[in-house]
């Protein structure tokens, strides 16, 4: 049985933001629309595979039961629900950054 999708609107705007930078910074909306691609795509995955996401390293988001995947240099954090057969994406964030602030 698939998972049902649902991404908050925080993730959302953070995806937008994401694809607005690759197209201002790289001047090539086809690389920006590419990379939402790899992104979608990985999403869509955990809707067949919702445990495919590793466990975050540090030990509050784990308590808190939060999942996380990697597209290139980009965290995509998320939450399983069984009760629901739902997968909610919390945040996409760069992997570069500090973001245990930003969940």
């Amino acid at each position: 049985m698939k998972y049902k999708i649902i991404r908050t609107d925080k993730a959302d705007e953070q995806l937008r933001d994401i694809i607005f930078y690759i197209a201002d910074d790289s001047g090539c909306i086809d690389r920006a629309l590419d990379y939402l691609d790899k992104i979608e795509t990985a999403i869509t995955r955990l809707a067949d595979f919702p445990e495919s996401g590793n466990i975050p390293k540090y030990s509050i988001l784990k308590k808190q039961d939060y999942r996380v995947i990697i597209v290139e240099r980009h965290l995509v954090f998320y939450k399983v629900n069984e009760k629901d057969k739902s997968v909610i994406i919390y945040a996409v964030v760069d992997g570069r950054r500090e973001y245990r602030n930003l969940l």
